[in-house]
C-alpha cells in the first residue's frame, strides 16, 4: 500500500523532531518534509505535493493562518490539518474558512494522530473533542449563521440522533461504532443520511443545528 506523505510545519524544533519520530513509527505514513518558517512551508508544499500538511497555528513569525491562506490559494485541492491549543480558539474559524480539512490539539495521543491523518486523507473533516465543543458552541451563537435550507419535515431517527450526539464529542466513526456496538461502514452511512435529510455538508453543522434544536438533550435523557 502506498503510504500517505506528510509535511510537518512547526517552528517548534523539538516539536518538529516529536512529529518525525511519531510518524516513524507507523507504517502507512511517511515524512515528506520539514518546515520551521511559513517561506520554507509554501516552498515545500509546492515541491514536494503532500498527501497531508500538519501546520502550527502559532508559527512566527506571521502565524500559521497566513502560511495556510497562501498555501489554498495555490494549491486549493491540499488537506491541512491545523495543530493549535485550547487558547487558539479565536483562529479557529478563520482556518476552517481558509479550508482547513481538521483542527487537532497538540497534546493529542500518537494513534489519534495516525487516525486523524488518515481520515483527512480519505477527505473528511476532523476535530479533537473540546475544539469541537468550542467551534459548535460558537456557530451556534452567530446571527447570521442559517440552516434555511434544512427540511423541517425530515426528522432523524433514533439512531441518527445517537450517532450525532457522539459526534459533538469529536468521535471518529471507528469511535463511535466501538460505543454503540455497531459497524464503521454503519456509522458513515448514518452521516451520510444525517447530511441528506439536513442538507448539510460537514459535521459541524449537523451538530450544531442538533444543538439548536434540543436533541442532543433529549438523547442524553434516552
Amino acid at each position: 500500500m502506498e503510504k500517505i506523505k506528510v509535511l510537518n510545519v512547526d517552528d517548534h524544533y523539538m516539536f518538529l523532531k516529536g512529529l518525525e519520530s511519531t510518524i516513524d513509527q507507523n507504517n502507512s505514513l511517511e515524512l515528506a518534509g520539514e518546515a520551521r518558517t511559513g517561506e520554507e512551508a509554501v516552498f515545500l508544499a509546492k515541491k514536494l505535493n503532500p498527501d497531508v500538511i500538519l501546520l502550527d497555528i502559532n508559527l512566527a513569525p506571521a502565524g500559521g493562518l497566513a502560511v495556510l491562506k497562501e498555501i489554498m490559494e495555490e494549491m486549493p485541492d491540499s488537506r491541512i490539518i491545523i495543530l493549535a491549543s485550547e487558547d487558539d480558539e479565536e483562529n479557529l474559524f478563520d482556518a476552517i474558512k481558509c479550508g482547513a480539512k481538521g483542527i487537532l490539539l497538540k497534546n493529542l495521543q500518537p494513534n489519534e494522530l495516525f487516525t486523524f491523518i488518515h481520515m483527512v486523507y480519505r477527505g473528511e473533516c476532523v476535530f479533537t473533542g473540546p475544539i469541537a465543543h468550542k467551534i459548535i458552541n460558537s456557530i451556534s451563537q452567530l446571527e447570521e449563521y442559517s440552516l434555511e435550507g434544512c427540511k423541517k419535515g425530515n426528522t432523524l431517527t433514533k439512531r441518527e440522533k445517537e450517532i450525532l450526539f457522539e459526534v459533538t464529542k469529536g468521535m471518529t466513526n471507528r469511535q463511535i461504532a466501538c460505543t454503540l456496538f455497531i459497524s464503521e461502514n454503519t456509522v458513515k452511512n448514518h452521516i451520510r443520511n444525517i447530511m441528506e435529510k439536513l442538507q448539510i455538508n460537514n459535521r459541524v453543522q449537523a451538530a450544531s443545528y442538533a444543538m439548536k434544536e434540543g436533541w442532543l438533550q433529549q438523547v442524553e435523557q434516552m
